[in-house]
């Protein structure tokens, strides 16, 4: 990545981080002394290496973990509010942004509507009893990321994931207990607030999956 990208990239994540919102362009501009045809190409590149995520009108909607809008899961600290772009991004904001190492991370139920919530922190996985489904085979998420990650959810149980799917039409994901989703979200953003950042290649991906209990074809490393 060119310092100038790393530089717009380090300064977008640090504003979500600290405020939960994206810098304004002025903001974004001061820090980075760019121009706004500069650091419009920087943001065009921070999207092709996956760093930033557009939307349907070309606005950031994704920098991970961090979401501009709602995907589901509020990520609240004590001086930040946060969204998270899925079940992964919300328990893992905390592990990240080590000035709010533990927030009521909340959502609801896909299949019933029942609300959930989840204090959670950089100690251990939170209490309960509920359980993720994630939709898109890691292979495929970036296909559409942003269909991946509204369809990486928490449901009361396996019950509401089998009414979910009946509903939707949708074939079954993977399915794992929120223990296993905290050990995912702990470490996978490791160093995405410092510079220089490096993305993990697939092979390193599938790698990480595998330790914290994930295998088989849908996380890329069946044995």
């Amino acid at each position: 990545m060119t310092d100038r990208n790393e530089r717009v990239r380090l300064a977008i994540y640090s504003a979500l981080a600290a405020t939960g919102r994206l810098p304004s362009a002025t903001a974004l501009a001061e820090e980075t002394a760019l121009s706004d045809s500069e650091l419009d190409e920087a943001m065009e590149d921070l999207a092709a290496a996956r760093h930033l995520v557009f939307g349907d009108e070309h606005e950031i909607v994704l920098a991970h973990p961090f979401a501009t809008r709602n995907f589901a899961f509020s990520v609240m600290g004590d001086r930040t509010l946060w969204w998270g772009g899925c079940a992964w991004d919300a328990f893992a904001i905390p592990n990240l942004v080590s000035d709010e190492p533990a927030a009521l991370v909340a959502t609801t139920c896909p299949a019933c509507g029942t609300a959930h919530s989840w204090t959670v922190t950089t100690d251990g996985p939170p209490m309960g009893t509920q359980v993720a489904h994630f939709l898109t085979p890691m292979a495929h998420v970036w296909d559409d990321v942003v269909h991946a990650c509204e369809n990486q959810r928490i449901f009361c149980d396996e019950s509401c994931v089998d009414r979910w799917l009946t509903d939707t039409g949708n074939e079954r994901g993977a399915v794992f207990d929120l223990a296993t989703l905290w050990r995912l979200a702990s470490n996978w953003y490791t160093g995405r607030l410092g510079t220089p950042y490096r993305r993990r290649e697939p092979k390193e991906a599938a790698e990480y999956f595998a330790s914290v209990g994930l295998i088989g074809p849908f996380w890329g490393n069946a044995p």
